[in-house]
């Protein structure tokens, strides 16, 4: 049994030896999607993929890491721990579950420190119906320029006028418009493309590969960054669906209850192009139902800032000093990834419950 802490890294190369090292201890087979890209140090990139179980079982667990990139040293953590715990795995094999893991989602992020793919896109905005008019997010347009000032550290003035809008719209608006996802600015934030990235293509293959025996899939994709530090907040990743709504808080309500972007409980606003779609599209044949398991790291607007430099960074990498690019890169880690025994502790213990809950629910 690996420990809590020892279940963490702090690199992507080092997440990865320990997922594969971690799947021929429990005797799973892996199969790796190679990136086009090479990693921050030069090491290979890859979306990794083992499933634990039958692959006709009519009930498919999925646990997915580093959609957004900098975001997998939790989740990378969450799966290296679960493959070494004995009582999980039986619990799951007893339930006639089968678990796919999938490892960094969006390998290119992880390595780079970036919560965006190589191709500067947000993931979990990228799937949409690229063959219909993208959506317009007007109030996106109004502050991009703002968001990535020429300047950076911002001026005074730059803060001011950020300031001032989120007076004028309240804080929540300046999270919507900022994070729902936009489609018009390439080298803006929360981008959501103009195609299919590589991780959105790649990932439908693997559902395509492992997804279509089953009847009933449940999906937790982990992510960071939202809420209060340490809590796991639960928000439902499914359509607008009542009946799926249901089946989620049934299934990981307990003492904390499933929140939703559709009805404004959770702590994400709604937003565009969701991930979750990939499921219904490739893998129609089965009940499905989701969650994000979120755990939170540090307030809004320092995780919101930390990515506004990321983005300048990106753009004007060139003008930044040595000194100035170390602490964008160390602002955006700890933005994403709480490096301390007690949140790690915390993750692992949520995310265990999680997953025995879903066995639980795809069992029932």
């Amino acid at each position: 049994m690996i420990g809590v802490v020892e279940a963490f890294c702090d690199s992507y190369a080092q997440a990865r030896e320990k997922f594969l090292a971690g799947c021929a201890a429990a005797g799973l087979a892996v199969r790796s999607h190679p990136h086009p890209l090479k990693g921050r140090a030069g090491e290979d990139l890859a979306m990794d993929v083992a499933l634990d179980g039958p692959a006709d079982a009519e009930r498919l667990l999925v646990v997915t890491s580093a959609c957004h990139g900098v975001e997998g040293h939790c989740g990378s953590g969450v799966q290296v721990f679960a493959l070494h715990d004995a009582e999980w795995r039986d619990k799951a094999r007893a339930a006639g579950v089968s678990v796919l893991y999938v490892h960094a989602l969006n390998p290119h992020g992880f390595s780079h420190g970036r919560r965006v793919t190589h191709e500067n896109v947000d993931i979990n905005r990228n799937f949409v119906d690229f063959d219909a008019p993208l959506p317009v997010n007007a109030d996106y347009a109004q502050l991009h320029a703002l968001l990535l000032p020429a300047q950076w550290p911002p001026t005074a003035q730059n803060q001011a006028e950020i300031d001032a809008w989120m007076a004028t719209h309240g804080i929540k608006a300046y999270q919507a418009a900022v994070t729902a996802g936009q489609y018009q600015f390439a080298d803006g934030m929360f981008f959501g493309g103009q195609a299919p990235t590589w991780s959105n293509r790649t990932l439908r293959e693997v559902l395509r590969s492992h997804g279509r025996a089953a009847r009933r899939i449940a999906w937790i994709d982990l992510h960071t960054g939202l809420g209060p530090n340490g809590h796991g907040e639960r928000i439902f990743a499914c359509r607008d669906d009542k009946a799926a709504y249901a089946r989620a808080n049934a299934w990981w309500g307990g003492e904390h209850a499933v929140t939703s972007v559709y009805d404004g409980s959770s702590t994400s606003s709604l937003l565009n192009g969701l991930m979750c779609n990939s499921v219904y599209e490739e893998c129609p044949q089965a009940e499905y139902t989701g969650i994000a398991l979120e755990y939170g790291t540090v307030p809004m607007l320092e995780v919101t800032g930390a990515l506004r430099a990321d983005h300048w960074l990106h753009k004007n990498g060139q003008h930044a000093s040595a000194a100035l690019w170390a602490s964008i890169r160390q602002g955006m880690l700890e933005a994403f990834y709480c490096d301390t025994d007690a949140w790690k502790g915390q993750v692992i213990s949520q995310a265990r419950q999680a997953l025995f809950q879903a066995v639980d629910g795809l069992k029932g």
